[in-house]
């Protein structure tokens, strides 16, 4: 098993012999609000071969519209149930929804659809392959539904975002923390890092090290993995 950041909160899984990928953006500028900070470490064009895409929500930042209508019709695109429709819209044909803990079989890979809590309709994911289990959270504020994921799933890598601005759109560095602890993860790679605010009063000091240091000093065993564009990670 092996664990790509491509960028933001697009990741490649590569396990049980497929290839999954999350809330695919290969958008180079952001928008009028949030500037991109490094472009995606591949092409879209060198991942239309994917066995599969998990789409958490839709907002811009996780749904691109020229990769999912690049995609064969035969790819199945995952994404909650309520948002099928949208997903569609924004390219995807063939759109797979998903419920609350449904549960997926694709080759050898389990893929379940997890709660979170956002503001728009959104899941999780977690994907069991070759013993092994990661969470991909997508965007979410912390919740007690995170308990279950920890106690059900016992999640060897948790894909979990940290912002680094104020806008609270998914968790900062106090709610990771209290996530990492709820899920009790062995390993924790901090998402949705790709893009910050335009305006500079809506920054924060808050790093993905500092987030480290956090759960350092909280004395969890959780080994924290800062995954820079085009690196990997096997657990």
């Amino acid at each position: 098993m092996t664990i790509w950041m491509i960028g933001h909160s697009t990741v490649l899984i590569e396990a049980g012999g497929k290839r999954l990928l999350t809330d695919p953006y290969f958008g180079l500028h952001g928008n009028p609000a949030y500037a991109r900070l490094a472009p995606p470490a591949r092409r879209r064009e060198d991942l239309e071969d994917v066995d599969a895409v998990l789409v958490s929500h839709n907002h811009f930042d996780h749904v691109d519209r020229a990769f999912l209508r690049s995609l064969p019709e035969t790819t199945p695109v995952f994404a909650p149930t309520a948002s099928v429709f949208m997903t569609r819209l924004k390219g995807g044909r063939n759109v797979v929804g998903m419920t609350v803990w449904e549960k997926q079989i694709l080759g050898g890979i389990a893929i379940t659809a997890v709660p979170a809590r956002h503001v728009t309709f959104t899941v999780g994911y977690v994907v069991e392959a070759e013993g092994k289990c990661i969470y991909f959270s997508g965007d979410t504020y912390f919740g007690a539904f995170m308990e279950k994921i920890g106690r059900e799933f016992k999640p060897d890598v948790a894909l979990i975002p940290v912002t680094t601005y104020r806008i609270p759109m998914t968790m900062n560095e106090q709610s990771a923390l209290c996530a990492v602890r709820a899920l009790a993860p062995k390993t924790v790679i901090p998402i949705h890092l790709g893009i910050r605010p335009r305006l500079p009063l809506l920054r924060t000091r808050q790093t993905p090290e500092s987030f480290r240091a956090r759960v350092r000093q909280a004395g969890l065993a959780s080994e924290v993995v800062i995954l820079p564009e085009g690196q990997y990670y096997k657990p």
